[in-house]
């Protein structure tokens, strides 16, 4: 075993503090203003507005929006502007996780007061297959990082160690990397599905995991004695890897997976804790599945996306062959990677290898053409999600390595164009409401559903966690 897994298995719980004191493959969770100090020491926090980096002259001192892609002159370099994040955080885990799912707490809806807790499940793709993990994470005590306008630095280090973020985690074995994760609760029983490079599609019981995190007792017993908890099911029927999973939230426990070899398959909860997996395919697409989405609330009602550049709506009370009940053929110019499905109203955002996103309404599907188009992205789109309460706004990321927060409701301001504005913001659409970088080749991203205006995001180079001014 490596040095990564060795440390992802023996860490237990760490701060900010604890973190110097590892090496960079080492398990961590940290503040981001901590990290970022040396190189923005002269950052006057100046709000740049709507952004995550002002571009700033090191000789002259004027700042300005920054735009990717944008070359930067000489003497010129990108800070962070603090004032335009309510919180920043980020997180490692070694091994990258290019996928995670968040997990429902019983610690409220609607939270907004700091500090914030959340709980994530994360999958690793690390070197070698029988070096894999899932990790059940509690991120905890983050807190609010935007810099109030009277502080002072007179608090002291007690006070600012009470404010460095936690995190605990408990690993599951998980052979080979992990493809993609995602949650659900039946009954009180947290569940959890994990693709798998091997073809394979697990699902497993979290119940204990979370325990452990919640109980540092626990979580000393379940790392000093390797406590991995086995699958409670696996599915071998996929003939080959695959990256497309959901689960349904109107039929809690049913369950979707889409392979590389075009097959859909259903399964259902059954007695004894077992599932029963259609082996007939659903019939349809003629290349590889990329993503699935239940409808947030009619049962039976499936969306798909795929490399052959189409979206279908599928019936799955309707016997496989001829359950598609709606196509967009050709949607997107090349490969659909990644559906979302609106949870208030009939619209499915898409992103493709084209950059470009589209939204969709179901009423109007059939005539295949989107009701929206947004070309900012200059890179395949690899994450896409409506916010979880808010029916016009949603987040997209790219292999650009940009997160792009999108609002449909805005329009532009034709005083505000024809005010004085940079050329360059003045081409921007009006929807876009923010763009984040600071990640490398970002995977997947998420609304916290209990925490309004929380997005998570996993990259390369590991977990960014945030709440920006606009959103």
């Amino acid at each position: 075993m490596s040095d990564k897994e060795e440390a992802m298995d023996d860490c237990v719980r760490f701060n900010d503090e604890e973190m110097k004191e590892e090496d960079d493959d080492s398990e961590c969770y940290e503040n981001l203003d901590e990290e970022s100090d040396s190189d923005s020491e002269d950052d006057d926090n100046d709000s740049q507005g709507e952004g995550d980096a002002v571009e700033e002259d090191v000789l002259q001192g004027p700042q300005q929006t920054y735009l990717p892609g944008k070359p930067l002159e000489e003497g010129e370099e990108l800070v962070c502007d603090e004032n335009a994040y309510l919180m920043f955080h980020k997180a490692n885990t070694g091994a990258p996780c290019l996928s995670f799912d968040i997990i429902p707490d019983g610690l409220g809806a609607e939270r907004t007061d700091f500090p914030h807790t959340a709980y994530l499940l994360s999958g690793t793709q690390a070197s070698t297959e029988f070096t894999n993990r899932l990790i059940v994470m509690k991120m905890s005590n983050m807190q609010k990082t935007q810099p109030e306008s009277d502080s002072e630095d007179s608090d002291g280090e007690d006070e600012e160690t009470t404010m460095k973020p936690d995190l605990e985690c408990a690993i599951i074995h998980h052979q080979g990397s992990v493809n993609r994760v995602r949650m659900c609760v039946v009954g009180d029983k947290p569940l959890a599905a994990s693709w798998s490079e091997t073809g394979k599609v697990y699902l497993w019981d979290l119940t204990h995991p979370l325990k452990a995190v919640n109980d540092p007792v626990l979580l000393k017993t379940y790392v000093e004695n390797k406590e991995s908890p086995r699958p409670l099911f696996t599915f071998k029927g996929h003939t080959t890897e695959g990256f497309a999973m959901d689960w349904s939230v109107p039929m809690p426990g049913v369950l979707a997976t889409g392979d590389c070899k075009k097959n859909i398959h259903i399964w259902k909860p059954s007695e004894g804790g077992l599932w029963v997996v259609d082996q007939r395919p659903l019939v349809g697409h003629n290349a590889s599945v990329e993503d699935l989405q239940w409808s947030p609330n009619e049962p039976n009602v499936l969306a798909s996306c795929s490399v052959d550049r189409s979206i279908r709506i599928w019936d799955t009370r309707v016997q496989p062959g001829k359950a598609c009940m709606l196509t967009a053929a050709n949607a997107h110019e090349n490969d659909i990677n990644v559906i979302n499905w609106n949870k208030r109203e009939p619209f499915i955002l898409s992103g493709g290898d084209d950059g470009k996103l589209h939204v969709w309404d179901l009423r109007q599907f059939q005539a295949g053409t989107p009701v929206a188009t947004f070309k900012h992205h200059t890179a395949p789109i690899t994450s896409v999600e409506w916010h979880p309460t808010d029916s016009t706004v949603f987040a997209s990321a790219g292999a650009d390595d940009q997160i792009a927060l999108w609002d449909l409701a805005l329009e532009k301001d034709e005083e505000v164009a024809g005010s004085n504005v940079e050329p360059e913001l003045a081409d921007l659409p009006p929807q876009l409401l923010f763009i984040h970088q600071g990640q490398k080749e970002i995977k997947e991203l998420h609304w916290h559903p209990q925490i309004p205006g929380m997005l998570i995001s996993t990259a390369i180079t590991g977990f960014n966690i945030f709440k920006t001014i606009s959103v």
